[in-house]
């Protein structure tokens, strides 16, 4: 366990555009001591597709996922099928992470309605879970209609949901293992915000208390300032979607960049551990660099501090 005392994953990140890619990273967090690694999907590999390929470099690591992949775009006889055969390959160690996204992919990209997300979502997972389990799913929703079952042999795969509205934490809470937070959630609002709500949600359906799974960017730098000023920048596009936008008005910061931690690994760990002090249960970190030198850095200085 590294020196933290709870699960540390890696996080791939969404701009992987090949299995080589996916691979050297896997193989860079195994060789770590990580506990886990997880893929995005935006316009990259598709994560359950690229972590079943490369299910021989992830012996070491107790779990591997997918951050989050759309459930737009997709049909949850479909998709529990990719995962149970993703399950299979990875020998029960694959959990799926998924989250509505937002509107202006589903509508703008995909060409479908995002009127009712949250319907959408719930009705989604009452089909795919049972399905996940190797179960018949039977839903007759306003906005997910799932009939049938799977013949694949796997373990269940369980699911984390990408939930930020009290809606969806609930949702989380009451029917899934929990959430994968992304870069607009701090300290302040996982406190404040996300782990009353679904910890409460788990509670009152007598579920286990349910995964927090907070999300750290880092670098390593003797140049904080102009590391911040490169991820304000990249992040002026996720600022202006309302789910995110609501998380950093909750955070009370105006841009996701501002969330990044920068500095001496001492100050990296220590924004860690605020991130724990808060509710995480455990962590997703990635290294947010602005060039390569500072990348190969904060990769040798991770992989100190969790030797340590």
């Amino acid at each position: 366990m590294n020196p933290l005392g709870v699960p540390i994953g890696f996080a791939g990140g969404t701009n992987l555009n090949s299995i080589a890619e996916v691979r050297a990273e896997a193989q860079f967090a195994a060789e770590v001591g990580f506990d886990s690694f997880w893929v995005s999907q935006i316009f990259g590999v598709d994560p359950i597709v690229a972590l079943a390929a490369i299910a021989a470099e992830c012996g070491s690591l107790s779990e591997v996922g997918t951050s989050v992949v759309p459930i737009y775009g997709r049909h949850p006889l479909t998709l529990a099928a990719q995962a149970r055969t993703a399950q299979d390959v990875l020998g029960g160690r694959f959990t799926l992470g998924i989250g509505p996204s937002h509107a202006v992919v589903v509508e703008g990209f995909f060409g479908q309605s995002y009127d009712q997300p949250f319907t959408y979502t719930q009705e989604f997972i009452q089909a795919l879970d049972p399905l996940l389990r190797g179960e018949p799913a039977s839903v007759d929703g306003d906005e997910v209609t799932a009939h049938g079952a799977l013949n694949i042999e796997a373990e269940p795969v369980p699911i984390l949901l990408a939930a930020m509205g009290p809606k969806m934490l609930r949702l989380a809470g009451a029917h899934t293992a929990g959430t994968s937070l992304g870069a607009a959630v701090g300290p302040k609002t996982i406190a404040n915000h996300i782990s009353p709500i679904i910890n409460q949600a788990a509670t009152d359906a007598g579920r286990p208390a349910p995964r927090v799974k907070g999300f750290a960017v880092f670098a390593v730098t003797d140049k904080p300032e102009a590391a911040r000023a490169a991820a304000i920048k990249g992040g002026a596009g996720y600022a202006s979607l309302p789910a995110y936008r609501a998380m950093l008005d909750r955070e009370g910061v105006d841009n996701g960049g501002e969330l990044c931690l920068f500095g001496s690994i001492g100050e990296v760990v220590e924004g860690f551990q605020r991130y724990i002090d808060a509710g995480a249960t455990e962590l997703r970190i990635g290294i947010g660099a602005p060039d390569e030198e500072t990348e190969q850095r904060s990769r040798e200085a991770i992989a100190e501090w969790i030797a340590s």
